[in-house]
């Protein structure tokens, strides 16, 4: 026990006793009035003098912590009589507002120093980020250190991320001041730095494990994925408090275990010994939004109530955020109603809310009420209006912003792309460039799908370059639009070569290669590449067999599409989309099986929509089934009757099978309708310009030149085929 002496201003120790009289804002030093030389009342009546001085340090720490440091200096200054206390308060308070240079000149105006008073000085440094090294030289000048100068010079280090030197002050520590506080800071700082295994380490050396420590570790465990090993110490505490059950709780959630989670709420609010915070109530409500769960959630939120808790801001968040996540809009909003105060969290909340379930219109009126818009509501609103199409709008608020960082440049060229404006997401990519805002992953992802739906394969390469120097190119979503990029831009090797590249791939990995293989003619490499899926383990989804299905009709493997189809089902439990029956309306239609594709329409549980028919009146076409093309038409017509198509491939077949008549007729009812057909198009960028090509359209500058090299390509192609296989 250190003993504290009586300080004075000028260093020595007062004799006599002087009346200290403090009313929390200024402070007399005297036992009479000079004004009216009446007695005033003296202190000491009420209080003893180190009771008096216990009140001005405290009053002094509370004044540094609202920041108001002038006051806190007045009292300092007026105090006849100081305490080691008052001094390294005066220190603490300084270090609390950033004047670490007034802390200095305090310590070195300190009479009298001890080991509080150095721990304060290193604690100050270390707090505003000073040189370690002389924070350090403070540590070594401390005459006789305690288990707090330990634990607050290992801070230091473990806080720069120096565990090297942590490690060997640690090592240097006593073990009477080892564990629990310095143990605590080491383990703590190895769990938040990811280093589970320097962790554990720490943690099974100690010899003193108290609760702090145990919780700790419960958590560290939750978040290495180790439920197991974190319920084994849980339950082997002797001691628990709220942040340990909390801990556990949430590991449950992020585990994706919801009902062992709360059932372990519900034992911590059966057994009574420890009483819920706000934090356990909002790990509850997050875990309710995120696996829809409004029947748990709502009967927490009526335990609120009931609780001696008050309904702060962090719970009011948390409850909007949880009612907005499960689509109940009417009890966010009533929340957010009854709300004394509100922050940004507030708005921002219901404003996301709002914008997902498509109240566009209501999220814009609480956004125009908002009293301080931040970055995160005008993105929310820009995507809002990005989802209704309505790019003017978006374009505008993006203008209107104050201030702008990558998260809002890549919502608005995520909104370009998105609604098909793929030339302008690249234009507006170089600006953020040219504006020097940083790129993240989900900028590149956005503006990769955009090359790839341009095809523009130069682009993309000048996009993965940069993505490469940046060191963004093994970020998983990055690699997955790499791998969907060269696919569509038709460099099959390049984008196997990437997904080779991945690490872990996951499912829309493997689903984007597939379906690059698919569409670019590579059937069989598809299908071995599924394979190579199921034998990792991992589920397939309603995507991967669309890109399968799709494979099976390029190589015309009917038998393989038909087992695909079925254990979609059986095996997986998906259940196959009109898209589905579409391609497998192709491949038998392909096959010539016709009837057998139609008794496939005709026994879907859903409406079979264009594509369908489009699929079954083309393979009509090609096998001359006048019949089903006939019907496919009519279903046609019904679902697109602006549609030139079934009218055109009708008459065509009419016209092949000798029904001139039927042909005429169906040509003059396309014509008193005036349906036209939109003329065949196609394009290519050559030399960073596009050229737009039109079916019978010849008014490009270089036809003669392109009409020529068309003519030696299929003149080359005819001798190539002349020639006898080798």
């Amino acid at each position: 026990m250190v003993m504290m002496r009586l300080i004075s201003n000028n260093g020595l120790i007062y004799r006599h006793s002087l009346c200290l009289r403090c009313n929390c804002t200024t402070l007399a030093l005297s036992s009479y009035d000079p004004i009216t030389q009446k007695k005033a009342r003296n202190f000491l009546e009420t209080t003893t003098t180190s009771n008096a001085i216990f009140q001005c340090n405290s009053r002094i720490s509370k004044l540094a912590r609202n920041g108001n440091l002038q006051e806190a200096e007045a009292i300092f200054r007026q105090m006849p009589q100081r305490s080691i206390v008052s001094w390294n308060a005066m220190i603490s308070a300084y270090a609390e507002n950033g004047e670490i240079s007034k802390a200095l000149q305090m310590f070195d105006e300190m009479p009298v120093r001890e080991t509080s008073s150095y721990n304060a000085m290193v604690t100050a440094m270390i707090k505003n980020k000073c040189d370690l090294g002389k924070a350090y030289d403070f540590f070594c000048a401390i005459p006789e250190k305690n288990a707090v100068s330990y634990a607050t010079m290992i801070t230091g280090f473990v806080k720069a991320g120096m565990f090297e030197k942590a490690e060997l002050l640690y090592a240097e520590t006593p073990a009477k001041f080892r564990d629990p506080v310095a143990s605590n800071v080491l383990l703590s700082g190895y769990l938040r730095a990811g280093r589970f295994k320097e962790a554990v380490r720490v943690f099974e050396g100690m010899v003193v494990k108290e609760v702090v420590s145990c919780s700790s570790m419960v958590d560290g465990f939750c978040k290495m994925g180790k439920l197991f090993d974190a319920r084994s110490l849980f339950d082997g505490m002797t001691e628990r408090n709220v942040i340990t059950w909390t801990a556990m709780i949430d590991g449950y959630f992020k585990a994706g275990f919801f009902e062992d989670g709360f059932a372990l709420f519900l034992r911590m609010r059966g057994e009574g010994d420890v009483k819920v915070n706000a934090n356990t109530l909002a790990v509850m409500f997050k875990a309710c939004g995120d696996f829809v769960r409004y029947r748990e959630g709502s009967q927490i939120h009526g335990l609120v109530s009931r609780l001696p808790l008050e309904f702060d801001l962090f719970l009011g968040n948390s409850l909007i955020s949880m009612y907005s996540k499960l689509g109940y809009m009417g009890e966010a909003k009533a929340v957010f109603g009854v709300m004394r105060s509100k922050d940004s969290v507030s708005w921002n909340s219901l404003i996301t809310g709002l914008v997902q379930r498509g109240l566009v219109s209501e999220a814009y009126e609480l956004f125009e009420k908002m009293p301080n818009k931040d970055i995160v509501s005008w993105t929310d609103m820009i995507k809002g209006f990005s989802g209704r199409g309505e790019i003017s709008k978006c374009v505008e608020l993006f203008r209107m912003m104050p201030e702008k960082d990558g998260v809002t440049w890549t919502a608005m060229i995520s909104a370009f792309v998105s609604n098909g404006c793929y030339e302008k997401a690249l234009c507006w990519f170089h600006n953020m460039l040219r504006e020097e805002v940083c790129p993240n992953s989900f900028t590149f992802s956005s503006v990769l799908s955009a090359t790839a739906s341009l095809a523009a394969l130069v682009e993309g390469l000048q996009i993965h370059a940069r993505a490469l120097k940046m060191n963004m190119v093994y970020d998983l979503s990055v690699q997955n639009s790499l791998v969907s990029m060269y696919s569509k831009c038709g460099n099959t090797n390049d984008a196997y070569k990437i997904f080779s590249c991945i690490s872990e791939p996951n499912i829309v990995s493997y689903n984007t290669m597939i379906s690059g293989f698919s569409y670019n003619g590579f059937g069989k490499d598809a299908l071995k590449l599924f394979s190579v899926l199921e034998s990792t383990g991992k589920e397939p989804n309603g995507v991967t067999f669309l890109a399968l299905l799709s494979a099976c009709v390029h190589v015309g493997y009917v038998e393989l599409g038909w087992k695909y189809f079925r254990s979609m089902k059986s095996s997986y439990g998906i259940e196959p989309g009109p898209d589905h029956y579409a391609c497998m309306v192709d491949l038998l239609g392909r096959s010539g099986l016709l009837d057998e594709a139609y008794h496939l329409i005709s026994s879907m549980p859903c409406e079979p929509h264009s594509g369908i028919w489009g699929s079954l009146l083309g393979a009509s076409k090609t096998y001359l089934r006048v019949d089903l093309a006939e019907i496919s038409a009519k279903k046609l017509i019904e679902l697109e009757p602006d549609s030139a198509t079934p009218y055109v491939v009708l008459s065509q077949l009419y016209s092949l099978v000798g029904n001139n008549r039927d042909g005429d007729r169906i040509r003059n009812i396309k014509k008193s309708k005036r349906i036209k057909k939109d003329p065949g198009s196609s394009w290519i960028i050559l030399k960073g310009e596009v050229h737009n090509f039109l079916a019978g359209d010849e008014s490009h500058l270089n036809l003669e030149e392109i009409t020529f090299t068309l003519k030696m390509i299929e003149k080359e192609m005819e001798f190539d085929l002349s020639q006898p296989w080798k």
